[in-house]
């Protein structure tokens, strides 16, 4: 079975979150798949570059959720977690998932 990259897993789950959270109009449902792709990133963060790096990580991604809500207010909602998911696919790829 091939590994999904933690990027792609990171940011599949802010855009993931995002997109249950309104499509069902739960926002709870929402956070249950952010969290849940945000621990699995985790993980695999922790597994390739260690602790220090994951922890890093794990606070871009959360920075990311956070980050989302006032740059939607000034580019529209999709653009802002498309915008932001990018951020952490790239430095999940930067700091992880090149060395893998």
């Amino acid at each position: 079975m091939a590994k999904i990259p933690a990027a792609v897993v990171a940011a599949g789950g802010l855009v993931g979150g995002y997109g249950v959270a309104r499509w069902t109009k739960k926002r709870q449902l929402g956070g249950v798949v952010l969290a849940a792709a945000g621990a699995t990133a985790a993980q695999q963060w922790r597994r390739q570059a260690g602790g220090r790096a994951a922890g890093a990580l794990t606070v871009a991604y959360v920075a990311a959720i956070a980050g989302s809500h006032p740059l939607a207010k000034k580019v529209g909602a999709w653009p802002a977690v498309f915008g932001v998911a990018g951020a952490v696919a790239l430095a999940s790829w930067a700091v992880a998932d090149r060395r893998a």
